[in-house]
């Protein structure tokens, strides 16, 4: 099932190619966005509902796996659905090694397309609510003071009041003073739901 919101971005510098998607993207209710080539694309603002791109591989100046890479260095999250002509799987292979959802070969049936672009749209609209997740938590520990940051730390490490006491060489009430505040402002009461918000700031792979 493909989101109301969602938006496909098709990258190909064949102008027919491109205007038989979008006829057949609107003929399922898809809103699209159409690309000349690899250099257009990355002009074009990040779009704020779930998207993908559907990137064809062998274009002029700028190939697909260029575009790939250029996207992976400036940090721009993109599920990317490639675009492959006869001949070349070993591209699509490597695209796929360097992280895209999907490659098709043209010429590809509809279903299979509905596959990849559900697949596609599907992890952007999880990587966008892991990201408001993490600016989120990150919005909370930002309202820490830094002694509550010291004593988050000491949580986050297991360390019991009177040992934080120690290390910070306060008393261990003033301890549990500060840990009660720093858990309110962050709005959880166990240790468990502290160890999940601060991972989630973090992010995976950090």
């Amino acid at each position: 099932m493909i989101p109301t919101d969602a938006k496909v971005l098709i990258v190909d510098d064949d102008a027919g190619f491109r205007d038989s998607l979008v006829r057949f993207f609107h003929s399922i209710g898809v809103d699209v966005q159409t690309f000349g080539s690899g250099r257009e694309f990355l002009a074009h603002a990040p779009e704020d509902g779930p998207c993908c791109v559907l990137l064809d591989l062998q274009m002029p100046q700028m190939s697909g796996l260029q575009v790939q890479e250029e996207l992976a260095r400036i940090g721009r999250k993109i599920p990317i659905v490639f675009l492959t002509g006869h001949g070349a799987i070993s591209a699509g292979v490597q695209a796929m090694k360097r992280g895209a959802v999907d490659f098709l070969e043209k010429p590809f049936d509809e279903r299979r397309l509905c596959e990849a672009i559900e697949g596609a749209l599907s992890q952007s609209a999880q990587t966008q609510r892991q990201t408001a997740a993490q600016l989120e938590a990150r919005r909370r520990l930002a309202r820490l003071t830094a002694r509550e940051h010291q004593v988050c730390d000491y949580v986050m490490a297991g360390l019991l009041n009177k040992q934080s006491a120690y290390k910070i060489g306060i008393a261990e009430s003033t301890v549990k003073v500060h840990r009660s505040r720093m858990m309110k402002k962050l709005g959880v009461s166990s240790v468990v739901q502290l160890v999940r918000l601060v991972e989630t700031a973090i992010g995976p792979g950090s």
